[in-house]
């Protein structure tokens, strides 16, 4: 499966889901498919999707949002391997996360990350998330289903095949813009009650 037909089906599942999404080729591929105001799309900012997911997560946790995804790469995720600990320590019953999985960096001319020799899913396992796997758009859609009904934190990785969609534009969007859209849509979303 590749990251964009694995974007694809993620777009479909999480329509009313608020999605924070990693840098670089993740975000542009995902604007490419759909681009709707429950994206936050963190531009330049490597390693953090986990970190802002685990804090909406919290935030939400008296909302009737199911869950707040984070859609990050193994690059990225090794950038910052602490959201692992963090989560696993903090327990946000509504995080789901999902690693992307190529074992390369995908906007840096595919160099390898170590993901080839180091298990991502293993890594949360040991934090304390309940970790599950998938490898097709099958198993993508049944485990995505299925873990929304699962209390978090959660880790689902997906394993990809290397390479971008060819012709994708850069997201050339004001960050601010961006966060100001994805802050307008949750708190609507969320209701006037509560605080984000």
């Amino acid at each position: 499966m590749k990251r964009i037909e694995a974007l694809d089906v993620l777009n479909e599942l999480t329509a009313e889901l608020p999605v924070v999404v990693t840098c670089a080729a993740t975000s542009r591929e995902l604007a490419s498919v759909e681009n709707r105001d429950n994206h936050f799309y963190v531009l330049d900012s490597m390693g953090l999707v986990g970190s802002i997911t685990t804090g909406l997560a919290l935030a939400a946790k008296d909302s009737d949002l199911p869950k707040v995804i984070g859609l990050e790469g193994d690059g990225s995720l090794l950038m910052n391997p602490n959201v692992l600990p963090t989560g696993g320590f903090l327990g946000p019953e509504k995080l789901l996360l999902i690693v992307l999985d190529n074992q390369v960096y995908g906007s840096t001319a595919g160099l390898p990350t170590y993901s080839s020799r180091v298990d991502l899913g293993a890594m949360a396992e040991a934090a304390g998330w309940t970790v599950s796997r998938a490898e097709d758009e099958p198993q993508l859609r049944a485990e995505f289903d299925r873990l929304l009904e699962t209390t978090g934190p959660i880790l689902l990785h997906v394993s990809i095949e290397p390479g971008n969609a060819a012709g994708i534009p850069k997201l050339l969007v004001d960050p601010v813009v961006l966060a100001h859209r994805f802050h307008s849509w949750l708190t609507a979303r969320l209701g006037a009650h509560t605080a984000v």
